[in-house]
């Protein structure tokens, strides 16, 4: 991928500006659920549209403590298993219980007024109206994806983890992959200089 045609990271006043802006639609709480899909386990549009009830509950019907994303709802075999983070956790919970009957009229998470369940392209489209309404250029539906694989690989060592773990949690069969979404910090790079 070359560099001019990846899809831009959001600040985090970009992703309080778009839960803000969101909290105002017309679906408030899925929508959230969608853009906390993307910006805090890092799933990609095919992936938050195949997602369902059962990969986030566990054996009680509750949400549970991790994504487990089926081979048949990602993008080749890269199903994985990802913790879930605990702002995205409420969201889930936000979603379960949005019926108020405990009864889900679909299998899948994310639907429509017209559909028990949505698209790949609907949910690329969605974020694209997003970040268009709110003047963010350069931004797509894998700009959350972006984000969160470069913010989880700034973090990653001071848990004691590795780029493997970014890899695993990303989903990619290489490691070249997942080091082409972690994008620079001039900041960084500035104070490293200055210790070297």
């Amino acid at each position: 991928m070359a560099l001019g045609k990846q899809a831009k990271t959001l600040s985090k006043g970009q992703i309080d500006a778009l839960l803000n802006y969101i909290g105002k639609s017309r679906n408030p709480i899925r929508n959230r659920t969608i853009v906390l899909l993307s910006v805090r386990a890092g799933l990609r549009a095919k992936e938050i549209a195949c997602l369902t009830w059962g990969m986030v509950t566990d054996s009680d019907s509750r949400i549970g403590t991790a994504i487990h994303l089926q081979d048949r709802a990602s993008k080749g075999r890269s199903g994985r298993i990802i913790p879930l983070n605990a702002e995205l956790r409420g969201a889930l919970t936000d979603l379960l219980n949005e019926g108020g009957d405990g009864i889900r009229p679909s299998a899948y998470l994310i639907t429509t007024e017209r559909s028990d369940r949505t698209s790949a392209q609907a949910v690329v489209n969605q974020f694209g109206r997003w970040y268009c309404t709110l003047g963010f250029q350069g931004c797509s539906s894998h700009s959350g994806r972006r984000t969160f694989i470069t913010n989880a690989a700034r973090k990653i060592s001071t848990v004691g983890g590795s780029l493997r773990d970014i890899q695993i949690l990303a989903g990619h069969s290489n490691l070249t992959t997942t080091q082409r979404y972690i994008e620079g910090s001039a900041e960084a790079q500035r104070k490293i200089v200055e210790l070297v």
